[in-house]
């Protein structure tokens, strides 16, 4: 089945997840999907393996949890998430050598909090590494002093020629 791709997400400058400009940072870019689903794709380098060639389990932990986080500005709020529990199951290795997929969704949204669940997949679409979490729904500003969601220095969308326009499940 394949997911139309409606818009891409910001990138920051120095985010270990999403950060251009982090020498050891994922690099991922976010796309969010006609469905509602998010989905996060970055290239892991040797930087991020555990053993070798295979991504660290916490870095696959990491990039679910952002992507996870990040699903609610999907729905149209201006908030984002900040983990309040995360559980992850790991299934099966993430080489280093392929594009990471990373998808997720919703599950529950109230005033405060939302739930979300995701899931890695490998580049044959096989579930590598599955991951739930509750989330505080929380501007920017008022995550981080120093965040200005108006500054293009530190928050932009970098649009490529090449950035998918669906993706298929």
């Amino acid at each position: 089945m394949s997911v139309k791709v409606t818009n891409k997400q910001y990138n920051s400058k120095m985010c270990f997840v999403c950060g251009l400009e982090n020498k050891f940072g994922l690099k991922a870019e976010f796309f969010e999907l006609e469905n509602k689903e998010l989905v996060a794709v970055f290239q892991p380098t040797e930087e991020h393996q555990s053993y070798p060639g295979r991504l660290h389990g916490g870095l696959a932990a990491t990039i679910l949890d952002e992507t996870i986080g990040r699903v609610i500005l999907n729905q149209g709020e201006e908030v984002w998430g900040v983990t309040i529990d995360f559980s992850v199951r790991y299934r099966r290795p993430i080489p280093l050598d392929e594009e990471v997929k990373v998808v997720a969704r919703l599950t529950k949204v109230d005033r405060r909090t939302f739930e979300g669940e995701g899931e890695i997949l490998t580049a044959d679409g096989q579930v590598a590494v599955e991951g739930k979490g509750k989330y505080l729904k929380m501007p920017l500003n008022k995550i981080s002093d120093d965040f200005d969601t108006e500054s293009e220095e530190e928050w932009f969308v970098v649009n490529k020629e090449d950035d998918p326009t669906s993706f298929d499940f």
